[in-house]
């Protein structure tokens, strides 16, 4: 069955403003959104900065009893999701029930609430034996990562296939994956995919301070983030999420929907190597980008953009560098290659369908995103990072690339229709 699938509907919640138009004209300006925390005092902790969306549920369209039941990645999923459905102009009316799902993707679920909640009900880490009469009455939905694809699935009126895809940093690019597969073997005709964290909560922090994976340029968070610069220290947390509406082709030809561009490949691999380390060479990443040209019957030459993962860690920007050569050979060197993360941060499960929406608008704009904060080249770094300034180009087919602790290596090619 070679059944084609379309982006036809794009919602963002990204740090900054929410909503896509907000989050593209942030992106391709260069404009970053990091800030020292504000959600909490960040003054015990080695990094105290972090890319925040500047928030409010009940304007964004939730109601009250919405905004007290789901945590801050689930409201960051529906508010993406409404958009989405709205930006499509699909109607839920005319859709078929069963025929219609949803996959939706997070690393770290609904931590807000359960960091939250545990302080309460511990009061404050110092009682072992706590008393659940304290406990909120939605603590369970807090605990099941389940819980964001059902509140989706509920507002889009979804009775087909409905699940989570967890799977570290690669969570957001695997569930719109997932859900290009579902409707490839003719399972639904419409999917809403896509992923959310909100991850920036003492313990993330402290996790990621542990490792010294994030950045402590704390006197500077509108620089801190640095992909592919030679005086990068490491990432910057943020939080967002992005939902995306894929129909199958001829579906949304039939209505006459706007088409952003066609997922014609997609591929994951592991490295099956080390939690969090990454192997210079780049290999599994490299294997993962040919296995989607090969899907997608393309050529490297046929690439015209690589969205990269680009978390300005030293081994990260080292392994993709190197899988970027592996994978397109000497095309690499003529292929522009950026990072969005400098400017809205590291959202671990939500930015890979971020970056999907990020690639999508690049084809439907002709405009490649820049690497904020590039102003320091690493001579061990020789590609097109597309530094500063965003970069005008017809773009017929773009890649967009992520990494995740656990080994997880993922790639997904978009294509103009």
């Amino acid at each position: 069955m070679n059944r084609r699938v379309v982006i036809t509907g794009i919602g963002v919640v990204a740090p900054g403003e929410p909503g896509t138009k907000a989050f593209w004209e942030r992106i391709t300006e260069g404009r970053t959104a990091t800030r020292t925390v504000t959600s909490f005092d960040p003054s015990p902790f080695r990094s105290r900065i972090a890319a925040e969306v500047d928030f409010d549920p009940r304007r964004e369209g939730l109601s009250a009893q919405e905004a007290r039941r789901m945590d801050r990645s689930v409201q960051f999923a529906v508010v993406s999701v409404r958009e989405a459905r709205a930006d499509s102009g699909i109607e839920l009316r005319d859709l078929s029930p069963d025929r219609t799902g949803v996959s939706m993707g997070t690393a770290v679920g609904a931590t807000i609430n359960l960091d939250e909640e545990y302080r309460i009900l511990s009061d404050g880490g110092r009682r072992w034996v706590v008393d659940p009469a304290y406990a909120v009455p939605h603590l369970y939905d807090y605990l099941v990562p389940s819980a964001m694809a059902r509140e989706v699935a509920w507002d889009v009126g979804a009775e087909g296939p409905v699940g989570v895809v967890s799977a570290g940093c690669t969570s957001g690019l695997d569930s719109v994956g997932h859900a290009v597969e579902l409707i490839r073997e003719g399972t639904v005709d419409v999917m809403f995919a896509g992923a959310a964290d909100a991850p920036i909560s003492p313990i993330t922090v402290a996790c990621f301070d542990a490792i010294k994976a994030t950045s402590n340029r704390n006197d500077d968070p509108e620089h801190a983030l640095r992909p592919f610069d030679r005086t990068r220290n490491g990432f910057v947390l943020g939080e967002g999420g992005a939902v995306l509406v894929l129909e199958e082709l001829q579906h949304a030809v039939n209505r006459r929907a706007h088409i952003y561009a066609e997922i014609v490949g997609f591929a994951s691999r592991s490295n099956a190597y080390h939690m969090t380390g990454l192997r210079p060479d780049g290999r599994e990443m490299a294997a993962a980008i040919t296995a989607a040209l090969d899907q997608a019957r393309l050529v490297p030459e046929a690439i015209g953009y690589v969205n990269a993962h680009g978390t300005a860690t030293r081994q990260n920007d080292r392994h993709e560098t190197a899988a970027f050569k592996e994978a397109l050979g000497a095309h690499a060197y003529a292929t522009p290659v950026s990072s969005i993360k400098a400017v809205v941060g590291h959202s671990l499960g939500g930015i890979g369908s971020i970056e999907v929406a990020a690639t999508a608008l690049a084809l439907e704009h002709g405009v490649v995103p820049p690497t904020a904060n590039l102003t320091e080249p690493d001579p061990e770094l020789d590609l097109d990072y597309v530094p500063l300034t965003a970069r005008t180009k017809r773009l017929d087919v773009a890649l967009t690339v992520g990494s995740g602790f656990g080994g997880f290596q993922s790639a997904m090619l978009l294509a103009r229709v």
